[in-house]
This record gives C-alpha cells, sequence and structure tokens, in this order.
C-alpha cells in the first residue's frame, strides 16, 4: 500500500461551477490557486462527459493570475516563443525541458530568496543583487546545456548526421557565408539577452 495521498477530484458543471468532491463545497478558480499553492494536488474533469479537464484549468488559473496587477510571471517574448513551438519538430521536448526547469528553480528557491533578500537589504543596485541575478543566469545556461546534452541523448544520430548533411552541401560564397554567421552571432547576442532579462 502507499501513502501517498490522493488528489482531490474537482467536477465542473456545465454552469461553469467547480465542485470540490473531497470538501462537497463549490470552489472558484481562486481556490484552485491556492490549493496549488499549498502543494494539495486536485484533477478536474467534466461532470457530464467524465474528461479531465485538469490542464485547462490550471491554465484559466494562469490565466486570471497573470491578469491580476503586479503578478506577471510569464514575459510576453516567452509567450511568443512558446506559441512557435507548437507543431514545431521541438514541440516533443518542449515540456521536459520546462518541467526540469522549474524543478531547479523550485529546489533552488530558498538560495535565490536568501539572496534576494541579502541584496534587498543592502542597497539594491550593490554587488548582491547583481551576484543573485548573475546565479539564476548561471542557472539558466547550466540548465540549456543539460537540456541539449538529453537531446542529444534521445537523438544519437542527430549530429552526425548534421555533419554529412554540412559535407555534402556545395560550399557558399564568402558573402553568404559572412551574413550567415553575423545571423548567428546575432541570434546568440538575443538569446543571451533572454538569459539575462528572464
Amino acid at each position: 500500500m502507499t501513502n501517498e495521498k490522493q488528489p482531490v477530484t474537482i467536477k465542473k458543471y456545465a454552469n461553469r461551477r467547480l465542485y470540490n468532491t473531497g470538501a462537497s463545497t463549490y470552489v472558484t478558480l481562486e481556490d484552485l490557486a491556492e490549493m496549488v499553492k499549498i502543494g494539495e494536488d486536485f484533477v478536474v474533469f467534466d461532470a457530464k462527459s467524465g474528461d479531465d479537464i485538469t490542464r485547462s484549468v490550471l491554465g484559466q488559473i494562469i490565466f486570471e493570475q497573470e491578469g491580476k496587477t503586479g503578478q506577471n510571471l510569464l514575459p510576453i517574448r516567452f509567450l511568443r516563443q512558446l506559441i512557435r513551438f507548437y507543431g514545431d519538430s521541438m514541440q516533443m521536448f518542449v515540456p521536459s525541458y520546462l518541467e526540469f526547469s522549474i524543478e531547479r528553480l523550485t529546489k533552488d528557491s530558498q538560495k535565490f530568496r536568501d539572496q534576494f533578500e541579502a541584496a534587498m537589504s543592502a542597497n539594491p543596485l550593490a554587488g548582491p543583487s547583481r551576484q543573485m541575478f548573475q546565479s539564476m543566469e548561471e542557472q539558466a545556461r547550466k540548465n540549456m546545456a543539460m537540456f541539449r546534452e538529453a537531446l542529444e541523448m534521445f537523438s544519437p544520430f542527430g549530429a552526425a548526421a548534421e555533419a554529412a548533411k554540412a559535407a555534402r552541401a556545395p560550399a557558399q560564397p564568402s558573402n553568404e557565408l559572412d551574413e550567415m554567421r553575423a545571423q548567428l552571432t546575432e541570434m546568440q547576442k538575443r538569446i543571451d539577452g533572454l538569459v539575462k532579462k528572464d
């Protein structure tokens, strides 16, 4: 027998009301957000069809939280990039990467909180705040490196195939090659900028 607590079942009715079967009460999205914050898991089922609609309800909670003043966690640039992954060949890797990154952030959150408090108790523009953001940036870089390694593990022949493809391709004139290098440099700067801002 397992001691793991089973998630609470929430039923969503046609009138959009949510019913917590564990507490035998109607709840709101705000109530569900509080459940998430205290670590209480739940699953949401459509009362009529029985379909699991947990993902869409969690999405609604995020949408509501993002709508509150000062509650924005998802930068517009991130949302646009996320949308671009739908239908992309990388789509299948995005959820696992995001889960991995948020788990790492959760594990390191106390360290970040301590650094943030130390930075804010001193001059906010002083070294501790720079150090905190540098450590967050470093963590993001490590996450990206680990994700790239994981991708290579899933596709061991991917790098070899790309190298062979490049070797078979006809040589490009140097001005096109220079242009491509400039574009790659610009893309790297944008990626570095994203890591620094986020």
